[in-house]
């Protein structure tokens, strides 16, 4: 347990601008790079001769950095991608289960309404997790609207959400 106290009344320590980016590790960045364009239909551009960064939808990105000996992702620190509905997540688990061979997907779990939404998770050729959901169009920025929780929250299977089928 901390000793650390935070106030909600005090200014943050530090005084920040935008939550830009995270980092995924890939083994090869040319492999990476058609599984994130030609499958998942991510923006990718190359920054080094070490790096990619993908982004979709807005202007968060993650930058991919080249590690030949990456250790394998745990399911906890995975990234989603958004859809609309229930059905789309449907299909995108029926398309990613039929090709996952071509695309070098090593373990994909059946959908399920987890976490309070509709999702699956699948790990990709560079042992990294993705969940595919269903999120309103600005992801989970409404629960920042509902401030905090308490109990199980958004974890509830009968948690109200908006915008979802």
């Amino acid at each position: 347990m901390s000793d650390v106290q935070v106030s909600q009344s005090e200014a943050p320590l530090l005084k920040l601008n935008f939550l830009s980016h995270g980092t995924l590790e890939s083994r090869d960045l040319e492999l990476s790079r058609k599984f994130y364009e030609e499958c998942l239909g991510l923006q990718v551009v190359r920054t080094s001769n070490v790096s990619l960064l993908i982004k979709l939808g807005g202007d968060n990105t993650i930058a991919v950095v080249q590690s030949p000996k990456k250790e394998k992702m745990p399911i906890l620190n995975h990234n989603g991608l958004d859809v609309e509905s229930q059905e789309e997540v449907n299909v995108a688990h029926e398309l990613l289960a039929k090709h996952k061979d071509r695309w070098g997907v090593t373990q994909i779990t059946k959908p399920a309404l987890q976490h309070g939404t509709y999702s699956f998770f699948f790990c990709d050729i560079d042992d990294n997790w993705w969940e595919i959901l269903t999120n309103p169009r600005r992801g989970y920025a409404w629960l920042f609207e509902r401030g905090d929780q308490e109990g199980r929250g958004h974890m509830d299977k009968s948690f109200d959400r908006p915008g979802i089928d």
